[in-house]
Order: structure tokens, then C-alpha cells, then sequence
């Protein structure tokens, strides 16, 4: 076979002939085992079904599973290009029973794959089996005809496989192919044995036992197998090769960097292509699942590859940035099997080149420090640790890639130095980040900070994850256990939980031990430590257990659909009131939204219309909702807008969403909304349902706010408001849609039965309806006519006032209105007598005996109020007083 693809189909394809299901590779990032920087083997996602926490709907499986070893236990991350076989990323194809079937069919299968579908000739193979097994090395000799010396028995480790310290487990049996005699090297077990003539190409474990804490072992109930057979190194057999790079996908990528370069894949510059080759591969496969470069947890193991790559890119002579050219050949040669890498290929290039970009400006200058630290030393003396930080803290090189420069030189680092200048850095730091006071428990966050590394968060592509428990802390103190009813905040390493920021509430959902159940009702962070809050539901947690964490999905989703709807809303704005709209705050919730932008005046029917309809547009377009990762400077100069109040890095999250024709915006060319935002959105527009507006209103000077409903919330509300429209027809006895013009004719029957009422009062005041009416009294020669009136509002007391001037024709008048248990004053003088007496000084004057103070008005016309109008008598006299003065 001539192809990688064509051995990966022909593996799938045999197991599947034979009652197994074709699994899909799962993510590199594992949901099932915190333990773990990244999946590295096939049996990673199957875990808990070999333990019997967890059952599908079958019993036979077969993968070929993406795999990376470059953090943690299990890195070869040092070894790759210098030697044949070793790879960050790798295939693992494998073969799986949960309980089926055990060594009696296991053992054959393999044996008539090797040597009737891939043609092995059988003297090329020699298997090894643990010592004490006796099953597996009968099998062989009746299934294969193997003689004794070709069935190995290995009395070590190497041969017996553990999940950990406990749990399942099981003696191995491995299969090498003998590249024969002219190779140097010995079999498995033998002295030689490290030699290239015998390779291993398949293990099969055998879990039949399960391990206990002290030492002993019982046999498990359903015995299952695990295989797996790396596919490079497989190819590089069925490839007449020793080499892996010499396989078709790997030597592709070989030839791709030597193009890009301009140098010979074979020539001295060979051991750089065959990094980038590597490198290229584990760095796009990582970012497709979700991983960006950072200076934390998994972000920064993708970034130490990633710039050991550029380093070797920029010794062979490239001048600009070359790894994200290499990607269209990856995607080429490995897009069809792996479709993420073909949907996440902007992603990719994009990521390589903004790191690439950045990194080689300070290359050269890190090289050239590097250079004069060493020519300062003796020969063969290691860099003191002290110039190692200062090119870590300085210029990005993180201790492995100066230890991989050194390498070529011979040299090494004092690594006591490195971690004691590192140290003091982060001493300093936590004193003066501990004083900023920002809570009274801060310091806490720091101290776990600095003991793990910041959480890694897992929520943008799941909602579902293990982790381990790192610390419990109750009252800012770190505690080893909560029992129930314990309100603590929990601290894991990795969570699907997000953490309330950039207006996105904290999500909610359980965290779940094998002691006990916590349900968190909220997630915040501080010093990159992300806490979830949490009641203690069920038994007790405590620190250092593995927990199984699980975001509450309907919440999750309803907070999605609000963010991503802000997103459509803020654009909508700005294309309905103009470019000067930015964002002044947000919350986005399970039940609704709510967005503060800057507009100086309230929003007309015809504009909050323009807006809703708009959004709903582009949620019908229902297009995808995209990311991208770049420079702040990069994302603002396509137009992507910033959120009010968030702190931004060297690199943001650009979300995109809707389409327009020719926006010129940058984004494909034809984005809609662009923002930078670290938020969870979802999978595209049509996700979000529906958008309905509530209003609009005043926030506070020139900020508006609008809140708005999405999805389900949305529907709900429209429902209710049709249920109290037919309520209001019932109350009317008219159909629903006859109800605007019923009540518009209610309202203005209203207003003129309570015009004709006030008229009537006034006629009655004025001694209408048979009443003379009330009678002046001469005071000092001016007439005065006073009066306290009942069931008449202070605002129709100005009307009788002008009435009984025009009925008196010179003089003054007092009415006082007895108004809901408080008095109402006015005053009248006419026009002849004003330069005497003031209307202000009379109102004022009663308002004081009725418990009330000033009074304002005309000289002609004043009004004034009290608490009672039960001295009106007394409020009388003072006029009578004042006028007789």
C-alpha cells in the first residue's frame, strides 16, 4: 500500500466487516480524563466504558484516533526530527471490545489483518506476550503457528498495562515486524533490543484484572481489549521505510516546507523540514479542537511547538512567515478523513500567521542575546539561569526553546537558576497585585494561580468535561472538604464553565464527585482562577478528586442565543441611528437582554421597528456564527468593534455573524456583525428563535438602554400579551381585532362625560343649577368673594376663578377646593385693582393657615396648596385681612 489513507481505510474497513463500530477520532482536548494534557492514545474517549461507568449502544468498536504527545507524562516533543520514529501528532488505529469478545478473537483478527488484507509475509513477524500468560502464548502458536523463540515472554512492565495506580488493567501482547538481518538491532527483550531491525506495530491489552489500593488484584467481570497500532510508523513498514517521514502525508509536508523555503527536502536542511512537517500537523489539528496559543495550560504547550517550528523555519532560511502555507497541503492530504481541519482552515492560517508574524520580530534579537550570553562563557558552559529569564521574560522563549537552540550546541541551561529567577518574578508580581485590593480574599485566587497555572477553559466547544478538584475554599481559606449543605467555591483545572465577564452571566450546572454532588449556581474568576460557587446537594467533595462537571445546558443555551443577539442588535443600531453608537453595557441572561449604547435621545416607533426587524432578519438568514483569533490592532482595522470595558491582550476573538452583500468589512467580505468578544455564541443565527424589543429608555445622560427578549422568552411574552388581549376583548364583548377601536371610543366617551362633569361642577360653583351663587363682600371698597368648594380638582379652580372676576367686575377671589382630603388655593385679583393687591400674596397667605407654604402665580392669577381645608375659615380671614389693610 502506498497511502496512509488507503492503511486507514483498510483497517476501518476490516473491522467493520467484522461487527465493529466505526467510531469517530474524538477531540485532542479530553472531556473524560483531567489527568491528561491531550488524548494520546485510542482508548482515551472509551475510558469509562472499560470501567462500566458509562454504556452505549454497542460492544465492538474501531477507530482511527488523532493523538498528541508533546505535554506532561507522555512528550516527545524533544525527540521529534531526531529521530525516526517519533511524532507530537500521530494516528492511533485500534480495535475495541467492552465485554464482547476477549484474547480468542482478539488475536486472530490481528494476525489475519497483518498478513492477509495488509500481506506481511508471516516470517517477518515476532510477538511478545507477558510472562505469566499463558492464554495469550497458546493462542499464538495455534493461531499464527509461531514457533517458541518467535512468542517472547516479557517478565516487565512493558508488557503489562495499567490505567493508573488503580482500576482496570492487564497483561499486553505486542507484534514487531524484522526488517531483517542488515538492520543492526535484537529482538524484544535482548540486549540489541533498542536497535532499528525489530519495530513494534501493534499492542493488544488485555484487561482482565482490576488493581486495587493495596496491591491486590480481582478479575474484572466483562474482560475487554484496547489496541492500537500507530499509523505512521505501520505505513513506514508497508512503505519498504524505516522512516516515518518517508511516508507519502508526512513526506508531502516535507516537500511543502522545502518549496516554501527554497531549499532541498533531503539536503542539510532536512531535520528542519521534518519538524515543521510534525509540527504542522499537531499545531493545526490542536487549534481545529479549540486550543489557542497562550502562556497557559494546553494554549501553551500548541505555542511551544508552535515556535519550535517557526525557529526551524527561520534556520532554514526562511524570511517571512511560512507554516500557515503549509496548511492547504495538510488539509489536502487529511481533510477527508478529518473534516474539522478543512472547516477550521481560516482559523489555522490565520493563527499561524498572526504567532508566526510576531514571533520572528523577536527572534532575531532573542538568537543574538543567546549568542552573546554564550560567547561571555567558557566552552561547553551551561547558560546561567538568570540569562535564560531574561530571554523568557524578555523576548517570549519559553526554557524548552532555548534548551532546543542549545541543543545543536551542546549546551545546556542551569535550570536551578531559571525556575529561581522565575520565582522572584512571581513573588513581586503577587505583592503587588495582592494590594490592589479588589476583594478581600484575593489573595487567595493569586496563591492558586501561582501553584496551577490559570483554569483552562473547555466551554466554547463543550458543555460536558472531567476535571480534578484543586482546591475547595469556604470564607477566602482553602479547605480539604465540603460536606452537604456547604456553600464553597470550587477550583479544577479545567471547566466548561463560563465565568461572568464582558456582560455574560456565570454559567450554572453540577459539578459531581464519586463522594458527592455540588450544584453551582454561578462562576466567576479572578487571577485567571476560575471559582464556581456551589451548594454541597449530596454527600461531600474534597480536594484532589476527579469530578465530573456539566454546564446547565437549556441555561447555556439561552445565554448564547441573548449574546449573540446583542451582537445583531448593536450593529442593527448603528445602521439605524448612525456610527456614533457604541456599546456602554450589557447583560446577557437566561431570560433576557439588556444593552446600554451611547444616543442622545429616545427612539421612535419607526426606528425600535427598523431595529427588531432587522435582527430577525439576519436570525432567519440563519448563517454561521464564526470565529477567528488575531491583534486587537488587525481585528479593529476590518472593523471588528470593541466590547465597552474589557481589558484586551495580545490576541482577541473576533466573532462574526450574518452575511450582507460587498460590507467590505473584512470578514469574507461580507459580515454583518464583527466584534471582539471572548463570550459563548451559538452555532448560527437561526439558533437564537426570535428577537423581540420591550423598549427603550433613558440610562442615564446620552446612554440609552434597550431590553429585549430572544427564543422561547420571546414566544412566551407575545403569548401573554395575546392572552390579556383577548381578556380585554371579553371584558368588551368585541372580537380581538375590533379591540383598538372599541377602546379608542371608550376613552373619548371618557374624556367628555368627564368634561361635561367639570362643567357641571363649575356651573354649580358658579351658582348654576338654580344656586346664586356665592356673594361679595365689600372690604375697604374692594369686593371679595370667597368661597370652599368640594368635588372640584385644583386644576379647574383657575377656570372659576377668570368667572367670578368677569361676574364681580372688580374685586378679589379666594376659592379653596377640599382635593382628596388636601386643600387646593387660588386667588384672583382683576386687572384694575393689581397695582393694590397681588393674587401671590393672597394664595400665599391662605396657604399658610391651611398648613401650606408659598404659593406662585401672576399678580392677576396665583395658586397655591395646604394639607387641609379644614381652617379654611381662618385661611379666609387672613385674605379678608390683608385686603382690609
Amino acid at each position: 500500500m502506498t497511502s496512509l489513507n488507503e492503511i486507514r481505510s483498510t483497517f476501518l474497513d476490516y473491522f467493520a466487516k467484522n461487527g465493529h463500530r466505526v467510531v469517530d477520532s474524538s477531540p485532542l482536548v479530553p472531556r473524560n480524563d483531567p489527568t491528561l494534557m491531550f488524548t494520546n492514545s485510542g482508548m482515551v474517549q472509551f475510558k469509562n466504558l472499560f470501567t462500566g461507568t458509562e454504556t452505549r449502544d454497542y460492544k465492538r468498536a474501531t477507530t482511527a484516533q488523532k493523538c498528541v504527545r508533546a505535554g506532561g507524562k507522555h512528550n516527545d516533543l524533544d525527540n521529534v526530527g531526531y529521530t525516526a520514529r517519533h511524532l507530537t501528532f500521530f494516528e492511533m488505529l485500534g480495535n475495541f471490545s467492552f465485554g464482547d469478545y476477549f484474547k480468542d478473537k482478539a488475536i486472530p483478527f490481528a494476525w489475519e489483518l497483518l498478513t492477509r488484507d495488509f500481506g506481511i509475509p508471516k516470517d517477518k513477524l515476532t510477538v511478545t506476550v507477558y510472562h505469566d500468560d499463558d492464554q495469550a502464548f497458546d493462542l499464538w502458536k495455534k493461531v499464527a503457528g509461531l514457533p517458541d523463540e518467535r512468542i517472547i515472554r516479557i517478565p516487565t512492565n512493558d508488557n503489562f498495562w495499567m490505567m493508573g495506580p488503580t482500576g482496570p488493567c492487564g497483561p499486553c501482547t505486542e507484534i514487531f515486524y524484522d526488517h531483517g538481518p542488515e538492520v543492526w538491532g535484537g529482538p524484544p527483550g535482548s540486549p540489541e533490543q533498542d536497535g532499528d531491525r525489530f519495530v513494534e506495530i501493534w499492542n493488544n491489552v488485555f484487561m482482565q484484572f482490576e488493581q486495587f489500593e493495596d496491591g491486590s488484584r480481582k478479575p474484572l467481570p466483562n474482560p475487554s481489549i484496547d489496541t492500537g497500532m500507530g499509523l505512521e510508523r505501520f505505513g513506514a513498514v508497508l512503505m519498504g521505510a524505516h522512516d516515518v517521514f518517508s511516508t507519502d502525508t508526512l513526506r508531502k509536508l516535507v516537500e511543502a516546507s522545502a518549496h516554501a523555503t527554497g531549499t532541498d527536502p533531503d539536503g542539510e536542511q532536512k531535520f528542519h523540514h521534518r519538524v515543521i512537517a510534525d509540527h504542522l500537523r499537531s499545531t493545526s489539528f490542536l487549534i481545529a479542537d479549540g486550543v489557542m496559543p497562550s502562556n497557559e495550560g494546553r494554549g501553551y504547550v500548541l505555542r511551544r511547538i508552535m515556535r519550535r517550528a517557526m525557529r526551524h523555519a527561520h534556520q532554514a532560511g526562511a524570511k517571512d512567515p511560512v507554516m500557515y502555507k503549509l496548511v492547504g497541503t495538510l488539509v489536502a492530504e487529511m481533510g477527508a478523513q478529518y473534516k474539522e481541519l478543512g472547516q477550521a482552515r481560516a482559523l489555522i492560517e490565520e493563527t499561524l500567521k498572526l504567532e508566526e508574524t510576531r514571533f520572528k520580530q523577536t527572534l532575531e534579537r532573542g538568537l543574538r542575546l543567546l549568542d552573546d550570553e554564550l560567547a561571555k562563557l567558557p566552552e561547553g558552559a551551561a547558560l546561567p539561569g538568570d540569562a535564560a529569564f531574561r530571554l523568557y521574560d524578555t523576548y517570549g522563549f519559553p526554557l524548552d526553546l532555548t534548551q532546543d537552540a542549545l541543543r545543536e550546541k551542546n549546551r545546556s541551561v542551569d535550570e536551578t537558576g531559571f525556575e529561581a529567577a522565575m520565582a522572584e518574578q512571581k513573588a513581586k508580581a503577587r505583592a503587588s497585585w495582592a494590594g490592589t485590593g479588589e476583594t478581600k480574599d484575593a489573595a487567595i485566587w493569586f496563591d492558586l494561580a501561582h501553584a496551577h497555572g490559570s483554569t483552562e477553559f473547555l466551554g466554547y466547544d463543550t458543555e460536558v468535561a472531567e476535571g480534578q478538584v484543586l482546591a475547595l475554599v469556604l470564607g477566602g481559606k482553602a479547605i480539604d472538604k465540603a460536606e452537604i449543605g456547604t456553600q464553597v467555591q470550587i477550583v479544577v483545572n479545567q471547566t466548561p464553565f463560563y465565568a461572568e465577564s464582558g456582560g455574560q452571566v456565570g454559567d450554572a450546572g453540577l459539578i459531581v464527585t464519586e463522594t458527592g454532588k455540588a450544584r453551582v449556581t454561578d462562576t466567576k474568576k479572578s487571577a485567571g482562577i476560575y471559582f464556581h460557587q456551589a451548594v454541597v446537594e449530596e454527600g461531600s467533595l474534597a480536594k484532589g478528586q476527579a469530578a465530573r462537571l456539566e454546564v446547565d445546558h437549556a441555561r447555556r443555551a439561552q445565554i448564547r442565543a441573548n449574546h449573540s443577539a446583542t451582537h445583531l442588535l448593536h450593529e442593527a443600531l448603528r445602521e439605524a441611528l448612525g456610527s456614533h453608537v457604541a456599546q456602554r453595557g450589557s447583560l446577557n441572561a437566561p431570560d433576557r437582554l439588556r444593552f446600554d449604547f451611547s444616543h442622545a435621545k429616545a427612539l421612535t416607533e419607526a426606528e425600535l421597528a427598523r431595529v427588531e426587524g432587522e435582527v430577525n432578519d439576519f436570525i432567519r438568514q440563519n448563517t454561521a456564527v464564526e470565529t477567528r483569533i488575531m491583534s486587537p490592532d488587525e481585528a479593529r482595522a476590518i472593523g471588528a468593534q470593541a466590547l465597552f470595558g474589557e481589558k484586551y491582550g495580545d490576541e482577541v476573538r473576533v466573532v462574526s455573524m450574518g452575511r450582507t452583500e460587498n460590507s467590505g468589512k473584512g470578514f469574507k467580505g461580507d459580515a454583518y456583525s464583527l466584534e471582539l468578544c471572548g463570550g459563548t455564541h451559538v452555532a448560527r443565527t437561526g439558533d437564537i428563535g426570535a428577537f423581540l424589543l420591550l423598549g427603550d429608555s433613558a440610562s442615564s445622560a446620552g446612554v440609552r438602554r434597550i431590553e429585549a427578549l430572544t427564543g422561547q422568552a420571546a414566544l412566551d411574552h407575545l403569548r401573554a400579551q395575546e392572552a390579556r388581549l383577548l381578556d380585554i376583548a371579553g371584558a368588551l364583548k368585541a372580537p380581538a381585532a375590533d379591540v383598538v377601536d372599541r377602546v379608542k371610543a371608550l376613552v373619548d366617551e371618557r374624556r367628555s362625560l368627564q368634561n361635561e362633569v367639570a362643567q357641571l361642577r363649575r356651573e354649580l360653583a358658579m351658582g348654576g343649577g338654580g344656586s346664586a351663587g356665592p356673594e361679595a363682600k365689600d372690604i375697604g371698597g374692594v369686593k371679595f368673594v370667597a368661597q370652599v368648594l368640594s368635588g372640584v380638582s385644583g386644576k379647574d379652580l383657575p377656570g372659576l376663578i377668570d368667572a367670578l372676576k368677569d361676574k364681580i367686575g372688580s374685586g378679589a377671589v379666594l376659592l379653596i377646593a377640599d382635593a382628596g382630603g388636601k386643600a387646593a388655593v387660588a386667588a384672583g385679583v382683576t386687572g384694575d385693582l393689581t397695582g393694590r393687591l397681588s393674587a401671590v400674596d393672597l394664595a400665599r397667605a391662605a396657604a399658610e393657615k391651611l398648613g401650606g407654604k408659598g404659593g406662585g402665580g401672576r399678580p392677576d392669577l396665583a395658586q397655591a396648596g395646604g394639607a387641609s381645608a379644614e381652617n379654611a375659615p381662618a385661611a379666609i380671614a387672613a385674605v379678608e385681612a390683608l385686603i382690609g389693610a
